[in-house]
């Protein structure tokens, strides 16, 4: 598998042209910065609309080419996409198969999105390790390390929170970022760190510490992380990837509650954060009309919103809502696909009203090796075709449009 100890640089290998070699066109304007609460590019302001997609570190050129292609053609300037895969058990093709090693081979598809983002002037957020136990995540850490079972999904998650304090692990996790942020792209020539295309490192996907829900033991995990993650990257910007809850202890209001043990002002105020994430899913936190009468998702959502890019303001830093979605569920105030435009409307003006720094909605999918269309497994697919029979066609418009409105 071609595994190899340490952050060494992987070799270019023949079939890459002297071109790429050298570097292929990169996003214009160099690194994207932060002042004055704002993100900055070339001394103007940046803002955009962008998506996710997960799966670009796992998948062919074909797959990689299809959805940032697609991307390109929504105007959408931002990708986020997993940056991580340990362990054997829940990822196909490991980054980290074991602890310290590194599969060469594994790293091609990411290696080569990174060159495909940068060849159409995308930039990409990389996420480090995921708070889940798809690709691994911190449940395989806590495995490796001290034999423990995974209790990620728990009301109390006394296993899967020694990934903040263990100190084997601790090294594993800085180890592991030290490797992706100084590997050599053997398309661009570029060590990660070099590359503008990469526009931010983010600590973790959603994480969060039930186990301590004063908010203390992540928010001392990220700053012991941001720190080491700057220091390795000084010219990226660096992120936590949190759901954004408020960790308001007493209130039975799950968002807002102290449940997860995350504390956003908090973590979005430390001094090696760069900007705040957060996270929109009304239906999954059972912020509807079924679950709460009187409640509206998308009422409930666009208030979410305006209270994050104001504190946010606040705290002077940038913020972006970088996941959000509803599913059409009849049950859950989302009963056909004109509703749930109306709801991407609704919050993707409230982004740009409130002078959000970005969004990015969860998530862009777009063809399969065989031509068909990725499945649509959670229900917030998107795709961008120009096929009548396409469920996701209005809604791509919209979030089409948002970008080009980000954009000016």
């Amino acid at each position: 598998m071609g595994a190899a100890a340490g952050a060494g640089a992987a070799a270019l290998p023949p079939s890459v042209s002297a071109h790429a070699a050298a570097g292929a066109p990169r996003p214009r304007g160099g690194y994207i910065g932060v002042g004055g609460g704002e993100f900055v590019r070339s001394g103007r302001r940046f803002r955009f609309g962008g998506t996710n997609c997960y799966y670009l570190h796992q998948q062919s050129h074909y797959m990689i080419d299809s959805v940032l292609n697609d991307a390109a053609a929504m105007g959408l300037t931002v990708v986020r996409a997993w940056a991580f895969a340990d362990g054997t058990e829940k990822a196909e093709h490991p980054l980290q198969p074991q602890p310290h090693r590194y599969d060469e081979d594994a790293f091609d598809s990411l290696d080569y999105a990174v060159h495909k983002a940068g060849q159409l002037g995308i930039r990409l957020v990389l996420p480090l390790v995921n708070n889940w136990p798809d690709y691994g995540g911190m449940q395989q850490y806590v495995k490796w390390f001290l034999g423990l079972a995974d209790d990620s999904y728990g009301s109390e998650t006394p296993h899967h929170d020694h990934f903040y304090t263990d100190k084997a692990i601790r090294a594993c996790y800085k180890a592991f970022a030290a490797h992706v942020i100084g590997r050599r792209n053997r398309y661009t020539g570029l060590r990660y760190h070099q590359d503008p295309t990469v526009m931010a490192f983010e600590l973790a996907n959603e994480p969060r510490c039930r186990s301590d829900r004063s908010g203390d033991t992540l928010v001392r995990w990220a700053a012991e992380m941001s720190a080491h993650v700057k220091r390795l990257a000084p010219h990226q910007l660096v992120a936590v990837g949190d759901e954004g809850t408020y960790g308001e202890a007493g209130n039975a209001d799950y968002p807002y509650s102290d449940y997860d043990g995350v504390d956003w002002r908090r973590l979005s105020a430390l001094r090696t954060v760069d900007y705040a994430t957060f996270h929109l899913y009304p239906q999954g936190w059972g912020e509807t009309s079924s679950a709460k009468p009187g409640t509206d998702a998308g009422q409930w959502g666009e208030q979410w919103i305006r209270r994050h890019l104001q504190d946010a303001r606040r705290l002077g830093k940038p913020a972006v809502l970088e996941e959000f979605g509803v599913r059409i569920d009849a049950d859950r105030d989302v009963p056909d696909s004109a509703a749930r435009d109306g709801v991407y409307r609704r919050w993707t003006r409230a982004v740009e009203q409130e002078s959000g720094a970005g969004s990015q909605f969860w998530l862009l999918t777009s063809r399969v090796d065989d031509g068909s269309f990725y499945p649509d497994y959670d229900g917030f697919r998107i795709t961008w075709n120009n096929e009548d029979a396409n469920p996701a066609r209005s809604t791509a418009r919209v979030l089409s449009e948002h970008a080009a409105a980000m954009a000016h």
